[in-house]
């Protein structure tokens, strides 16, 4: 029997957190972590911590996820960010929803235990996505968190096409035009290991809220 639930971690240069996050997978949750161009030792971890390694020549978030979609077989596939900012003992809370059958797609509001785990600039340029979000799509999201969950053959059906920062966006409005059932629920938000290539700088965030917004106007 193959795993139940396949954890998607796009990863470029993670090594410092990359041991302890793969440390704390579930038993029946295989990960599959995607290099996206590292120059550290993510991969060498990856392999030692017995993670399927997948590599995503082709630069961005969306084409690291997406590659570790392609590659996954589990019925069920959960996505989550490789850089410590999560709990990934509590994937069974993304998870657990869409295995019952409550819903289609699930997502992890973050919930942060310090103040500096998410900068105030980039809860501001998330809220503001999500205040569009709930006005044009009248979906009732409140955070469109890195950590979710879905069925894989429902994924592979949305025919996803960016590969940038706006994939998380035109996921959740894909999944709303075909009628999913849309849910969130609250995990843990911890300090990242490292600098963020995207909410560690401005100029990260305003290029990943100009993806979004681009993705937003194309389907709203």
């Amino acid at each position: 029997m193959g795993p139940r639930v396949d954890v998607i971690l796009p990863c470029l240069n993670e090594a410092g957190a990359l041991a302890a996050v793969l440390t704390q997978i579930p038993p029946g949750y295989r990960a599959i972590v995607v290099d996206n161009g590292s120059t550290d030792r993510s991969v060498e971890i990856a392999t030692l911590h017995g993670a399927t390694v997948v590599h995503a020549a082709q630069r961005g978030y969306g084409a690291a996820v997406h590659a570790g979609l392609l590659a996954a077989s589990a019925p069920i596939v959960a996505f989550c960010d490789a850089d410590g900012s999560f709990d990934m003992r509590q994937l069974g809370r993304v998870v657990g929803p869409v295995a019952l059958g409550d819903a289609d797609i699930v997502f992890g509001r973050r919930v942060t235990l310090t103040r500096s785990a998410w900068p105030l600039h980039a809860r501001i340029a998330n809220n503001v996505l999500l205040w569009f979000v709930r006005n044009r799509m009248d979906v009732q999201l409140r955070d469109l968190g890195p950590m979710r969950a879905a069925r894989r053959e429902q994924l592979l059906e949305l025919d996803l096409h960016d590969r940038r920062s706006g994939y998380p966006l035109e996921l959740l409005l894909r999944a709303r035009r075909a009628g999913w059932r849309i849910a969130e629920v609250p995990v843990d938000y911890l300090p990242r290991v490292g600098r963020s290539k995207v909410t560690g700088t401005v100029r990260g965030t305003v290029h990943a809220i100009t993806d979004m917004l681009r993705m937003l106007r194309r389907y709203a």
